[in-house]
């Protein structure tokens, strides 16, 4: 992805979350000098991945397959001690007819909760013990109700609506297009995106930038790069 393009979407987004009435914390709107000046006590910030993350999952087509991903809060697996909580929340911005492709988390179980704007079609398979999709029942829980649905089902959620996601359960979801971009929440438990991702086909998650102009907000990704611990 070209780094004027996520500059773009990230500005999209906070204008969006401003729209939909989504306060953002200050760390958002942090500028490249503000990470390069980063003290210890928001150390935080770089170790647990909070903040901007986008993702055209390697296809150049972001506005057809993507995800912009705003992580208020999380844990760390590997530093239990130092981070112990054991749950995560995130900002989903998902575009109007925006596609996220099939995969599992080997580790974490979500909850997806549409917070307003469109709705949100997913589909659903169990994964077998070769990680593929499996015939079976899926099991799963929406609003609070058990719900069990043949294989390969669509479920949508309109505003106000929630699904659990458990490990193991590929998932791929659309915003329905002309239903306009939906602001999801995710709440799991602790997350990392750079190893708990079982996508179906080979997927990138993490883009590789062209840095065509400089960047005026930062991904986690970026973090090694301008923060000097």
């Amino acid at each position: 992805m070209k780094r004027s393009e996520i500059n773009s979407i990230i500005i999209y987004t906070i204008e969006a979350a401003e729209y939909f009435k989504i306060p953002l914390p200050p760390f958002a709107f942090y500028t490249v000098k503000n990470w390069q000046m980063l003290q210890d006590n928001e150390k935080e910030l770089v170790d647990n991945m909070l903040g901007w993350d986008i993702t055209d999952f390697a296809t150049g087509n972001f506005s057809q397959t993507g995800l912009t991903v705003f992580t208020f809060r999380n844990g760390n697996y590997n530093m239990k001690d130092l981070y112990p909580k054991p749950y995560c929340e995130k900002l989903l911005f998902v575009r109007d007819g925006q596609v996220l492709p099939f995969h599992f988390h080997w580790y974490k179980i979500e909850d997806i909760i549409n917070r307003g704007g469109g709705t949100l079609k997913l589909t659903l398979y169990n994964s077998d013990k070769t990680e593929q999709f499996s015939n079976t029942d899926v099991e799963t829980t929406i609003d609070g109700k058990k719900v069990i649905l043949p294989a390969g089902s669509d479920i949508f959620l309109k505003p106000g609506q929630s699904i659990t996601l458990k490990q193991g359960q590929y998932h791929q979801w659309q915003g329905v297009p002309g239903t306009g971009d939906i602001a999801l929440f995710e709440v799991s438990t602790t997350n990392d995106d750079r190893a708990d991702n079982r996508f179906y086909k080979a997927q990138s998650r993490l883009p590789d930038v062209e840095e065509d102009v400089l960047p005026k907000y930062l991904m986690f990704k970026d973090y090694k790069n301008h923060v000097g611990f």
